[in-house]
């Protein structure tokens, strides 16, 4: 396996994106990214974009997709992602090579994010915060035995 892997974990999903660039940033209701590989991220809730680590008193920008109010996140179009991890609870945390991190949390009644990787994978954030995982052809949800 790559270091880029899609891989499962206790806690989270490691997300195979690392080392591929944002190419296009769309926004309507949703903030879309799109990375090398046609891999997606898509923004449905609010989310926070940090520089540097979110803890303390670091910069941060909420952007709402629902409200078009995303202008901080044109600064990720050309960065490189460097870490991309799913956690179990619905939250999603990206990092990038510019120092920025973006972080989405679950939201309780709607689905807060979906990304969708080389390879054919795909997660969703569901409403609560359970994520529903395809890997393949098969659709599983996250943390339910197989």
């Amino acid at each position: 396996m790559s270091e880029s892997a899609f891989a499962e974990h206790e806690d989270r999903w490691i997300l195979g994106l690392r080392g591929l660039t944002v190419t296009k940033i769309s926004v309507d209701y949703q903030l879309s990214f799109l990375l090398e590989s046609d891999a997606w991220v898509v923004l449905e809730g609010p989310c926070r974009l940090a520089q540097g680590s979110a803890a303390g008193d670091v910069p941060q920008e909420m952007l709402d997709p629902q409200r078009q109010d995303v202008a901080a996140a044109l600064a990720l179009f050309g960065a490189k992602v460097m870490s991309a991890v799913a956690f179990k609870t619905g939250s999603l945390r990206l990092v990038f090579d510019n120092g920025l991190h973006l972080n989405c949390r679950a939201d309780p009644s709607f689905e807060a994010w979906q990304v969708t990787g080389p390879g054919g994978w795909r997660l969703v954030s569901m409403p609560g915060g359970e994520l529903a995982v395809w890997t393949g052809s098969e659709a599983t949800k996250a943390g339910e035995d197989g």
